[in-house]
């Protein structure tokens, strides 16, 4: 069973970096041909995909978000890492954190982040 988790702070302040990290258990996120997405889900709003890391470590992200994205992994944690630069209170938001095989099969359970002074 593949579990996901994401960890990180809940408040950041505008114009600084978030950083989340999703660590994944029950499965590699080598293992070819899944992509390890981040999505988001604003208040009051529907699901907004960010982007991926694919198993061989190629990265792709959202055209609208793609200025201030960076998705990276680290394979000896089985973890990858979501930064989103200079926020705003725009992007404050429930972060998740998914497994990608032509749907999405897997999620974390999902974390606030509250963009705010």
């Amino acid at each position: 069973q593949v579990q996901l988790q994401e960890s990180g702070p809940g408040l950041v302040k505008p114009s600084q970096t978030l950083s989340l990290t999703c660590t994944v258990s029950g499965g590699s996120i080598t293992t070819a041909n899944y992509f390890w997405s981040w999505i988001r889900q604003p208040p009051g709003k529907g699901l907004e995909w960010i982007g991926y890391v694919a198993f061989n470590g190629d990265t792709y992200y959202s055209p609208s978000l793609k200025s201030r994205t960076s998705i990276s992994r680290d394979t000896s944690k089985n973890q990858f890492t979501l930064q989103l630069y200079s926020v705003t209170p725009e992007d404050t938001a429930v972060y998740y954190c998914a497994r990608e095989d032509n749907r999405y099969d897997y999620w974390g359970q999902g974390t606030q982040v509250t963009v705010s002074s």
